[in-house]
């Protein structure tokens, strides 16, 4: 290994360790030290709950499902740690901890740390607490210090390459070999040759809606032609999900391990746990540990010799039943065509004795660069697909973030291997002018909108007017920072953005079907007061909206979207709106109309946002809000 490389790898390594300080402490100080009563309010606790199904998962592990009164926000997501606790005050054991494999509303399934289910599990007083989660940090320095240590074999070849210490390897593909990817454009077939003849990495830059995912399901529809297995990952259960449906919809036979965000029965279907519950061995399972089970419990009422027998026996059948399954758990894993995970689950322990040929990242440019190297040491090669020019990961120590912890994998290898990239040109969200201000700004002008999507405009909106922004320059509408979230919101944009969205909705007849909406802004605060002051406008009651941040709204789009950037201060401070790649994620999610609603005085300032405003003088419709001041 090179010095370059060495100094590289300790230096993620310690902004791994600042990261994981970050958040131990923002546990342990401030969620911790709450009483229980602000942690269900604050949406760290569920309590009290409702034990509704109990039983065994994979491995003997026992599982809980839980459900709770009420369906208020919360912080409980798929793959969280949680601590299951009970206040009955005279319990055995009243703490245990756990995963969550599922959270749904008011429902949650919980896979428990330990053999047996607790004992008081029905005697009421039950609770659900968020815990720090340190297994993701484990597997980041762990993968970290894997790539330090690897002297030899496929594992220091990939590390190298992807370091940029030695080229990287492809075999030409002829455009015939992808021509019968009809559904496919000149570029997605490019990518997916791409991906077929790389020998260590390909890279696929997929800007907005040009169907990046609809390339990577291609490109494994022709590797599972010559290859057994590919994993296939992603940062995130949501995503995950999504992509094992898109898989089994082409026929594939996918296997999806580890938590999932979705639990409809099309995704339930191809779990891992579901696949093994269907296999004629689990029953056999079933009744061994069942039989294990009832043995330690009689073990706990004896003494002695005879409480050592039955503990013995406890065991053996243990043992018998884990054999067994770990036999069903390889052979549904080795008939499987795909295995999706995310990128920290491609370390669990059922995947230990599986390597692949291929491992595919999907959304790589939102993933840290220690998670990414997870599931890179179980392949042969890589194919990582994203775009740097749209949300980073999420970073929490200030430190880390200015040391670079936030730049991806992705980012170094196509600043590192731009020949290795494959850049996806055709896009299908946008017409031509909501696309026209990103592509110029960050992508070089080299989208293209297809023909089905670039002259798509809403029926009383020309094409030259599909780009709005409505400036609140000199109307006084200040922003305001809530005193308990410290979050900002804008009351005078809210009212703005109702009486545009009164008159659109005046403007479709009648026997029109009318567009899907969305109301975008970088603020938490600014989405909580617009779904309030919507949640009462009965006159835009039948409008399909949806109100989100920008970064919940990542990869999804609608016909309209409203886009509100709330700051507006004489200082001329715009806080995050400096994140161009958060406001580049903003501006690609319309289909037909982008309606932007700002302060260009406070804005204009900044050379991303002057650009814009020239943008729309130029391609769009530049309008003062006092034209909605009724």
């Amino acid at each position: 290994m090179t010095d370059t490389q060495k100094t590289e790898l300790t230096h993620l390594r310690h902004l791994v360790q600042l990261e994981r300080d970050e958040e131990r402490k923002l546990h342990l100080e401030v969620i911790q030290a709450m009483p229980l009563v602000k942690r269900v309010a604050k949406g760290y606790s569920w309590y009290p709950l409702q034990v509704t199904e109990t039983g065994y998962g994979i491995g003997g592990r026992p599982t809980v499902t839980v459900v709770r009164e009420g369906e208020e926000s919360h912080q409980f997501r798929s793959g969280t740690s949680i601590n299951l606790f009970t206040t009955q005050p005279m319990a055995n054991g009243p703490q245990r901890s756990g995963v969550i494999h599922y959270v749904k509303k008011n429902k949650m399934k919980i896979v428990l740390g330990g053999e047996d289910l607790p004992d008081w599990l029905q005697s009421g007083g039950v609770g659900v607490d968020l815990m720090f989660d340190e297994r993701t940090y484990v597997e980041m320095d762990r993968a970290l210090q894997t790539l330090e240590t690897v002297e030899g074999g496929r594992v220091k070849e990939l590390r190298d390459v992807i370091m940029g210490v030695r080229p990287a390897e492809h075999r030409p593909v002829k455009d015939e070999a992808v021509a019968h990817l009809a559904h496919l454009n000149d570029s997605q077939r490019s990518a997916v040759a791409r991906v077929v003849g790389a020998d260590h990495l390909a890279l696929i830059h997929g800007p907005p809606g040009t169907g990046k995912t609809t390339t990577l399901v291609a490109a494994v529809g022709e590797l599972v032609k010559t290859e057994d297995r590919i994993l296939f990952c992603t940062p995130s259960n949501s995503a995950a999900d999504l992509v094992t449906l898109r898989l089994a919809e082409m026929g594939l036979k996918v296997v999806r391990t580890g938590n999932i965000s979705r639990v409809e029965e099309d995704v339930m279907r191809h779990t891992l746990d579901l696949q093994i519950a269907d296999h004629p061995d689990t029953a056999q399972v079933k009744k061994l540990r069942k039989e294990a089970a009832d043995l330690r419990k009689k073990a706990g009422k004896k003494k002695g010799r005879d409480k050592g027998l039955l503990y013995r026996d406890a065991g053996r059948l243990s043992g018998w039943a884990r054999q067994l399954e770990d036999r069903t758990l390889d052979h549904v894993l080795d008939t499987a065509q795909v295995v999706v995970c995310t990128l920290v689950g491609a370390a669990a322990s059922l995947l230990s004795k599986h390597t692949f040929k291929t491992c595919i990242i999907d959304e790589a440019a939102q993933a840290l660069e220690p998670a990414t190297w997870i599931p890179i040491l179980k392949a042969n090669r890589v194919v990582l697909a994203g775009d740097p020019f749209q949300l980073p990961p999420t970073v929490k120590n200030r430190e880390a973030e200015k040391k670079g912890f936030s730049v991806t994998l992705l980012e170094k290898c196509l600043e590192k291997r731009p020949d290795e990239g494959a850049l996806l040109t055709t896009q299908y969200r946008m017409n031509t002018p909501i696309m026209g201000f990103s592509n110029d700004y960050f992508y070089d002008g080299q989208l293209v909108a297809a023909e089905l999507v670039a002259n798509r405009t809403l029926p009383s909106v020309p094409l030259g007017e599909s780009v709005v922004f409505i400036d609140t320059a000199g109307t006084g509408f200040e922003e305001k920072l809530h005193p308990r979230f410290k979050s900002r919101y804008n009351d005078g944009e809210t009212d703005i953005l109702i009486e545009h969205m009164l008159d659109l909705r005046s403007a479709v007849p009648p026997e029109d079907e009318l567009p899907s909406v969305a109301v975008i802004t970088p603020y938490r605060q600014q989405v909580v007061q617009a779904e309030d002051r919507l949640e009462t406008e009965g006159r835009l009651a039948d409008f399909p909206l949806t109100i989100n941040t920008v970064d919940g709204f990542q990869g999804r789009e609608r016909d309209v979207v409203y886009l509100s950037l709330v700051r507006s201060n004489e200082k001329g401070e715009i806080g995050f709106l400096s994140d161009y790649r958060r406001m580049n994620v903003a501006l690609t999610r319309a289909r037909k109309y982008l309606v932007v609603i700002g302060d260009s005085a406070t804005v204009g300032h900044d050379p991303f946002f002057a650009r814009f405003l020239k943008y729309v003088e130029d391609h769009g419709l530049y309008q003062t809000a006092w034209e909605y001041m009724k």
